[in-house]
């Protein structure tokens, strides 16, 4: 490989070079057809010719060393080339010298929308935390309203304000992952009672539409942030009580650390399977709901990659899902 990379270099120095070699050779023929004119000895230009080839077999590979050094220093710093561009060989001609200005300029310019776009984003992100807090405060008010009297009506509006509450967070949530700041708190935590925190939010959605839920306490740490892992789960039992119109939602934990959560529900369709956590997709079951915003799953697998955890789902149509999430070690 390290010969072939080098072979490579050395074509492109000669291409690089033929304007010189092919003026070298036209001036050669020059010099020889004069010499001829005058009927010179031939000895005398094959001296020169090989004084001349002499000294080029000692200049050309020096030259080529030095070359083929610039070409080393200029890929080791390609990668970091933002952070390394200083560190840039001299120019040795005028072209070499017009396309560092360039870069330079191009690092400046890229420097400068950077800043402009994290202003922007810090912005919007005090913005819809601000927006986020203040719309919380009408949606207590009309759950306590609610909360008020115990009918039908009502109870399908707490349903509905219950939707509104987690597309809030939603936005929050989606916000948080996209910075690049980090509020994530990294220890051992109790998972069972991240799970029971989950559990107990979603109670009300599991007995307003009869469901059953099959939870067994486990006594198992894991290396994890709450918030986020608590964020998945719930995410996860959002879309397990949309999805299951009857039937049950299981959440075990194996031995391994794995947290698996079932449902016999609708299923998702193969072709749908492997496309489930990119942004914004839908797959049938979300077109045919017309209320899926393709973005729960999506946020579940950015926060499990923050977290260094594996997602992962099996389905089955029109017998459930199953979403696993591998909680054994940080990877």
């Amino acid at each position: 490989m390290e010969k072939e990379n080098r072979c490579r270099i050395f074509i492109s120095y000669l291409k690089q070079r033929r304007m010189v070699m092919l003026m070298f050779l036209c001036f050669s023929g020059i010099f020889a057809f004069i010499f001829s004119l005058y009927e010179l000895q031939t000895e005398a230009v094959l001296y020169a010719a090989g004084l001349c080839i002499l000294l080029s077999a000692v200049v050309l590979p020096i030259h080529f060393f030095f070359y083929q050094k610039r070409h080393r220093d200029c890929e080791r710093i390609l990668p970091n080339i933002l952070l390394l561009i200083d560190e840039l060989p001299a120019p040795k001609t005028l072209m070499e010298s017009d396309l560092q200005k360039m870069l330079y300029e191009m690092k400046r310019i890229s420097e400068t929308n950077l800043t402009n776009w994290q202003a922007e984003r810090s912005e919007s992100m005090d913005y819809y935390t601000t927006w986020v807090h203040q719309i919380k405060t009408p949606i207590s008010v009309m759950r306590m309203a609610l909360q008020g009297e115990d009918t039908d009506e009502h109870r399908e509006l707490l349903t509905e304000l219950f939707r509104i509450e987690q597309y809030v967070e939603m936005v929050l949530s989606y916000l948080r992952l996209g910075s690049e700041s980090s509020d994530y708190v990294i220890k051992e935590y109790e998972l069972d009672s991240i799970i029971k925190q989950a559990i107990h939010k979603y109670a009300p959605q599991f007995i307003a539409r009869k469901l059953r839920l099959h939870y067994t306490s486990s006594p198992v740490m894991v290396l994890t942030d709450e918030k986020w892992l608590l964020f998945i789960i719930e995410q996860i039992l959002s879309n397990s009580v949309k999805y299951t119109q009857k039937g049950s939602v299981t959440i075990t934990v194996t031995e391994e650390k794995i947290l698996k959560i079932s449902d016999t529900g609708i299923g998702i369709a193969a072709e749908d399977l492997p496309r489930i956590f990119e942004k914004g997709f839908t797959g049938y079951n979300g077109r045919s709901d017309k209320k899926s915003t393709g973005l729960g799953l999506y946020l579940c697998k950015m926060a499990a990659e923050r977290l260094s955890h594996k997602i992962s789902a099996e389905s089955i149509p029109d017998t459930g899902t199953v979403i696993s999430i591998d909680l054994q070690t940080v990877h």
